[in-house]
């Protein structure tokens, strides 16, 4: 008796991730290899060289970072209007590649406080943008591939840069302005990238719509389209805010490194570990958010954070610290990706630039919380009392996640 064949499976959904999404990510590869070979190795030139303390260590850091957050909400709700996405995307990496000069030049701290503003808001012009394009050009059963994949290539420049950071400094002997030079390379190769292999599909600018006014007209922000943005999306900025607190800036764990009695020059193999985890399992934790639901993948991402917090903050010697290290890696990877894929589920089609906008608002703001928190902590109380807090922050968010409001796709506009 002659057997029905059977329907064929679906291909994995890293086969329905666009090339242009590829090219965004190797585009995230080469400029985070160039940022983390200067930002691996600045805090130690802000604390050794130029005679900061941790608590100005945390404010620069928030600081760069809540500016970029700022950027990134009217960057995103342009997008919006103009219905171009990758010109703003172009123009902020450009501006980023731009700066790195600045930090081999700088002599102060105000210098580099100066030059970390410029260059966050390169990343603020450029990352809204992003996102919603990686969502216009991706289908929606393949969203969690798709920033999974940009996470994992974007964390592997991050893994590259401190081998690279390491290896010149041993060439040149402690030097860090020499080293920070190097960093303009992979900076114009991520801008000719975008320009050569970048493609953005024709969409009809927001402004042009029936109801929503001129497209030159006003603030990328307007009162209309915050209401349009429902409660599972505010849910999960909501959740994004307190996982933020949880993980304070990756500076801190440099300088973790350095007390743990790591050599100068070896102090960013914390980091290659950390991001050597993070880039190992983001795409295929992407992947899987496709299949199953995304918060059950987000609660174990908690749950590793919870735990690196606890041994970075109790755990000895440099066993704890790698440890603690790789743990928080393995949440990065359960969380970061996640969380962009969940704005894009929950955001409308035609403000998934504002809804990003907004998200990364929101968590640089927590970040510049966080962070100085953390440096006040830790000046105060030693690393032990920031980690345990940041172990709190985690705990409070994984509440926030068990009483959440479901996640649903809403209604094309």
């Amino acid at each position: 008796m002659p057997v029905a064949p059977s329907p064929a499976s679906p291909p994995p959904a890293w086969r329905r991730v666009p090339r242009s999404v590829i090219a965004l990510g190797l585009v995230s590869l080469f400029m985070d290899m160039s940022s983390e070979l200067v930002h691996n190795l600045l805090p130690l030139f802000l604390v050794d060289s130029l005679g900061a303390s941790a608590v100005t260590l945390g404010l620069i850091e928030g600081v760069a970072e809540a500016t970029a957050a700022i950027t990134k909400l009217f960057s995103g709700g342009l997008s919006d209007r103009i219905g171009r996405r990758k010109l703003l995307v172009g123009l902020g990496y450009g501006l980023s590649a731009l700066t790195k000069p600045a930090f081999a030049l700088a002599g102060s701290i105000g210098a580099v406080l100066a030059a970390r503003f410029i260059d966050r808001i390169g990343k603020g012009v450029r990352d809204a943008p992003r996102d919603a394009l990686m969502a216009d050009i991706t289908p929606p059963e393949a969203r969690g591939a798709a920033y999974g994949l940009r996470q994992a290539l974007d964390t592997m420049g991050s893994v590259a840069a401190p081998l690279l950071a390491i290896g010149l400094m041993a060439l040149y002997g402690d030097d860090f302005r020499t080293v920070f030079w190097w960093a303009t390379a992979p900076a114009i190769i991520s801008v000719l990238i975008i320009v050569l292999a970048v493609r953005e599909p024709v969409r009809e600018p927001a402004g042009a719509r029936p109801g929503s006014g001129s497209p030159g007209s006003g603030s990328p922000i307007r009162q209309a389209d915050l209401a349009r943005l429902g409660a599972p999306y505010w849910w999960v900025v909501g959740i994004g805010v307190v996982f933020t607190m949880a993980r304070f800036s990756e500076a801190f764990l440099l300088l973790k490194g350095q007390q743990a009695g790591l050599p100068l020059a070896l102090v960013p193999l914390v980091m290659v570990a950390m991001k050597l985890v993070y880039a190992l399992m983001a795409a295929p934790a992407g992947a899987w958010s496709d299949r199953i639901a995304r918060p059950a993948v987000l609660a174990i991402g908690l749950a590793l954070l919870v735990a690196a917090d606890l041994v970075l903050a109790l755990a000895p010697g440099l066993a704890g610290l790698f440890l603690g290290a790789a743990l928080w890696g393995a949440h990065m990877a359960l969380s970061q990706g996640l969380l962009a894929a969940l704005v894009a589920d929950t955001a409308p089609e035609d403000l998934r630039g504002t809804a990003f906008g907004l998200f990364n608002l929101a968590t640089g703001l927590a970040l510049l919380a966080a962070s100085a928190l953390a440096g006040l902590l830790w000046q105060s109380f030693g690393p032990g009392a920031a980690f345990a807090a940041g172990g709190a922050f985690a705990a409070l968010a994984a509440i926030g996640l068990a009483a959440g409001a479901p996640i649903t796709r809403p209604p094309a506009p």
